[in-house]
């Protein structure tokens, strides 16, 4: 099995050599074989993956399955924020890749690590739903209050005047939607308008 170490610590005057020397014995241990080890130096976990080199590269090497489990000392190396937590493990597990925390003495190939990452994807589902939630409260609202919904249009009457002049020339649709910035679809609405 293919594993990828990843270790993070707050500040310059720690160092994440105790991390990484505990996972190397687990990763011999358990036979598998360290393909990479990553850490983040100095970096708060509050920071997103943008601002966290080895995190970005970690989630770069899951995107192209470059190792079969990631293994962390604790999960808060991997971040502060609960929602970035969630959508890590969701990015693991739509890849079928394994998980591994050594505090938390989480393995995703036990029945308790497996419990663990269904709690995961619970979460996730219900962050989902709220979202949703709110955000379908906040158009309801919105339309109640009589605003408009929707993408802002640049269609008025005088391009529906322009699209017919410009067709009388015998501009082609495309050429007319490209020239007044319109889609195809509208140019074609407003001709049969």
């Amino acid at each position: 099995m293919r594993a990828v170490i990843y270790s993070r610590v707050s500040t310059l005057k720690q160092s994440t050599e105790n991390q990484t020397l505990e996972l190397r014995e687990v990763c011999k241990r358990n036979n598998w074989s360290v393909v990479r080890e990553i850490s983040d130096n100095g970096i708060s976990g509050s920071k997103g993956r943008t601002s966290r080199p080895g995190f970005d590269e970690l989630h770069k090497m899951i995107s192209r399955r470059e190792a079969d489990i990631v293994a962390v000392w604790s999960i808060d190396r991997l971040g502060r924020s609960i929602t970035n937590l969630v959508a890590f493990m969701a990015e693991l597990e739509a890849k079928k890749m394994d998980f591994y925390s050594h505090i938390q003495a989480i393995d995703s190939r036990t029945p308790a690590g497996k419990m663990s990452f269904a709690i995961f994807g619970a979460i996730a589902e219900f962050e989902r739903c709220i979202i949703r939630e709110r955000v379908m409260a906040g158009l309801a609202r919105a339309k109640a209050e009589g605003k408009k919904l929707g993408r802002p249009t640049n269609v008025n009457v005088n391009t529906g005047v322009a699209v017919k002049l410009l067709r009388e020339k015998g501009a082609s649709i495309h050429s007319i939607a490209k020239q007044l910035r319109i889609g195809v679809s509208t140019t074609t609405r407003l001709l049969a308008a």
